[in-house]
């Protein structure tokens, strides 16, 4: 198969929507670090920071499913600087939150606008990239999850030690301000879509991508791969603190380890994606995961360098799920839904996330502040029954996406 090149503007649009990527991950991953600070600078408990993670979650839903009816109706560039200006506003507000209550409303107005952006970020991918280049294109801008493992989450860590939690949130606000200027002057119109037909009706359009057969497949697939993802992460942190170990200063180090190795990691992932068959990357991947996870989550106190090296190789897992999972689900839309589609597939990643961030808070067991996690490891086998069943469903999106290719060469 003859490799396609990137031309300069999809260069420039990768860029751009890795950076988005970085900041829009950072201020959603940073929560998950500072946990622990979080859980004892508040004086608040699990159940409490769980809710603190899904209510960014759900609105973030909700505002995926208010601009499914829409999203395929404007220039995507425009939905993406409203939106983006959105969430640095949400941020600004976590970044002066005096208490608990201010944070969950900080944290939900961030939702609203943040949790649009990765979905308009897929729709703008998709309608400029091939198929045979998504696997590329989706592993760099998804490198930005692995930027702020290496760059941000330890440098917000570090800043978060030295000021205070509030200054992590204040960091992101001067990069999203610098970024959607970035946005403003060099992406050029994304409205391609806006010569297709549509549904006259905006909620007609909303019924019509919601009620296929093949769509409502895709969206099951993230749904489920967003719960097993959000069942662990949000306690990761804390589990490294209190059941491993780590200190508050080692906290940056794992990190930073662990996205450098992602750096490395993804673009390999990419290339043999978009080379060889994204389903059974996919599978050696989840079963790579699965593998991981159990041990991942019977850890004991051990040195750092063990823990780092368990950390690098569970994420190795991660990424080969994500990378080729995220371009297959990209390929089932047609152009004139892609805009509802994402905007209800994220609705559904956001909304199940939140639903698997509660639902840990409720199972983790913590005695007082110091105490070790407990039921963690029970978390880890409710994730990796859900990895088995991904497999057969990124297995039936492959066939659509097979079948959806065949019929346009005929």
């Amino acid at each position: 198969m003859e490799k396609l090149k990137f031309s300069a503007h999809q260069k420039i649009i990768v860029a751009l929507l890795a950076i988005t990527q970085f900041t829009v991950v950072l201020d959603f991953m940073v929560m998950s670090p500072m946990g622990d600070i979080l859980m004892k600078s508040l004086n608040i408990v699990p159940k409490q920071f769980g809710l603190a993670v899904s209510s960014y979650a759900f609105s973030a839903g909700l505002s995926g499913i208010l601009t499914a009816g829409f999203a395929d109706r404007f220039d995507r560039k425009r939905l993406l600087i409203f939106f983006y200006t959105g969430f640095i506003l949400g941020t600004f507000l976590c970044s002066i939150a005096p208490n608990f209550h201010f944070l969950m409303m900080a944290r939900i107005v961030t939702g609203l606008f943040g949790g649009v952006i990765g979905s308009i970020s897929m729709t703008i991918v998709t309608d400029l990239f091939p198929l045979q280049m998504r696997g590329r294109t989706m592993s760099t801008i998804q490198m930005g999850f692995a930027a702020s493992q290496v760059l941000g989450i330890p440098i917000g860590l570090y800043i978060a030690n030295l000021w205070g939690w509030h200054a992590p949130f204040t960091m992101i606000v001067g990069l999203g301000v610098l970024i959607v200027l970035l946005i403003s002057r060099f992406m050029e119109p994304v409205d391609q879509h806006l010569s297709e037909e549509n549904a006259n009706n905006v909620w007609e359009h909303f019924r019509d991508v919601l009620s296929k057969g093949n769509y409502q497949i895709a969206f099951l697939t993230t749904a489920l791969i967003s719960i097993g993802a959000f069942l662990l992460q949000p306690f990761s942190a804390t589990f490294l603190v209190n059941n491993l170990k780590v200190s508050h200063a080692q906290l940056p180090m794992v990190f930073m380890v662990t996205g450098i190795s992602s750096f490395i990691i993804m673009p390999i992932i990419g290339r043999m994606s978009d080379k060889l068959d994204k389903f059974k990357i996919f599978a050696i991947g989840s079963i790579w995961a699965i593998v991981m996870i159990d041990v991942f989550c019977n850890l004991t106190p051990m040195p750092l360098w063990m823990i780092i090296g368990v950390n690098i190789l569970l994420f190795i897992g991660i990424m080969s799920r994500m990378v080729p999972a995220t371009a297959y689900i990209s390929a089932v839309p047609e152009m004139a839904d892609r805009g509802a589609f994402m905007s209800i597939n994220s609705s559904l990643q956001q909304v199940a996330g939140g639903i698997a961030a509660a639902f840990a808070g409720m199972v983790i067991v913590q005695k007082d502040k110091f105490s070790p996690l407990e039921k963690f490891s029970e978390l880890g086998y409710i994730t990796i029954a859900i990895c088995v069943v991904c497999i057969y469903l990124v297995y039936r999106i492959s066939l659509i996406v097979k079948s959806k290719n065949d019929a346009y060469s005929l």
